[in-house]
């Protein structure tokens, strides 16, 4: 468990700030007397997403983990299918994959983005291989064009998690729109928030936003055909029926996945609708105070710290420094001066090839011997959310440079 009291400058359960717009938005709501699901909130959420990512399907779901969840199962994979992965994110992003029979490889991470390595990628897939599954860790974007320049090479379908990186931009274009299937996260710890809760999958594909609205509408995804034949007698009340014509002139053949309820409430929309608005104020804050630590932590020999390319804007939910081994104080000395300073220090992500699940199914230490050094003696993630007031950047800035001086 991680510790847990006051801190000076806090990690920050919330990733965004909500004031009187949110409060307006669901007090506007309410007075309306509209419906409080599937209404027109949420299609004016979609739309402004979509505007926003620049793809031609948005669809809000209930959370991030549920957005992964039903993107690896547009995919179709079948039994023995390779899916290739990073082990740097958080564990929602690969845990849908244990659900399948499916063979799992995790590509190992650069040791500056801790992305996953296009450099490694290609001795990964194999003539089974299916798809890749990627994250834009902290905010900072993935290197698409190799990585995609490899995928399409071998016919692999992309799913980006964009959870963290609502706000990033990669060379003119928006993550979400760079792979096959983006999804996104709206928890309240991320860069916006609908509410506490709530996802999203961005894609071009008609035919995956046929699937994914009956999934999320408690309808099943399968495969449907005319019936070839009538079954009962005309009703006199049918056009009152819901669902009738479904149900009496079709047949489903497959069934693929039953649907489920994966609605974003309206109120959920709403708030995150207010909260888009105002996204690029509350990520710009974010890179004040990243550009702030990095002018900090410039000055220490001791220290790696990972500055986006040109044409790349990191949206900053973490940020990730690391400290060289060898330079006369270790990472956890530093979490430990940090953690006595006041400062609210948070590792993440525990590398997922070394969780017990995927212990579990062979993987294990060695395998991707970057992310594993990186984790265990060199990676810190510092505060770096709207929230923070000016004296507690400085504040931090100063534990920083006490702790390596």
């Amino acid at each position: 468990m991680a510790r847990r009291r006051d801190y000076v400058v806090p990690a920050g359960r919330n990733g965004s700030i909500l004031d009187d717009a949110e409060l307006n938005a669901l007090r506007a709501l309410v007075d309306s007397g509209e419906v409080l699901s599937q209404g027109s909130r949420r299609a004016e959420f979609e739309e402004r997403l979509r505007d926003h990512v620049g793809t031609r399907h948005a669809l809000t779901v209930t959370s991030g983990t549920v957005a992964l969840d039903l993107a690896v199962h547009l995919l179709d994979l079948r039994p023995g299918d390779e899916v290739v992965t990073t082990p740097q994110s958080f564990k929602a992003m690969v845990d849908p994959l244990l659900a399948h029979p499916v063979d799992v490889r995790f590509c190992d991470v650069r040791e500056d983005t801790l992305n996953l390595d296009p450099r490694r990628l290609e001795e990964l897939i194999t003539a089974r291989t299916r798809a890749l599954v990627l994250v834009h860790f902290g905010g900072h974007p993935a290197e698409m064009d190799e990585i995609l320049r490899i995928a399409r090479r071998h016919g692999l379908l992309v799913i980006e998690d964009c959870a963290h990186a609502l706000g990033a931009l990669y060379h003119g274009r928006r993550p979400g729109s760079l792979a096959d299937i983006g999804c996104f996260s709206f928890h309240t710890s991320k860069n916006i928030t609908s509410l506490g809760e709530g996802g999203l999958l961005t894609f071009d594909r008609d035919d995956w936003a046929d699937r994914l609205d009956r999934l999320r509408s408690n309808a099943t995804d399968g495969v449907y055909r005319a019936a070839p034949d009538r079954f009962g007698q005309p009703d006199a009340v049918r056009p009152w029926m819901m669902w009738v014509d479904e149900s009496y002139e079709q047949i489903c053949s497959d069934v693929r996945r039953p649907g489920g309820n994966a609605t974003m409430s309206e109120a959920g929309a709403a708030v995150g609708t207010v909260q888009l608005g105002r996204m690029a104020r509350l990520v710009g804050r974010r890179r004040w105070i990243a550009d702030r630590i990095t002018a900090t932590l410039r000055g220490f020999p001791q220290v790696r710290v990972a500055e986006a390319p040109p044409g790349v804007e990191h949206a900053y939910h973490l940020y990730t420094f690391f400290v060289r081994p060898g330079h006369g104080i270790g990472r956890d000395e530093v979490v430990a001066a940090l953690d006595r300073a006041g400062v609210e220090v948070q590792l993440r992500y525990f590398p997922l090839h070394l969780r017990p699940e995927w212990r579990g199914r062979g993987h294990g230490p060695g395998e991707c011997p970057v992310a594993e050094r990186v984790w265990f003696h060199e990676q810190i993630n510092l505060p770096c959310h709207p929230s923070l007031t000016d004296e507690q950047v400085e504040h931090m800035l100063r534990a920083l440079k006490s702790a390596f001086s």
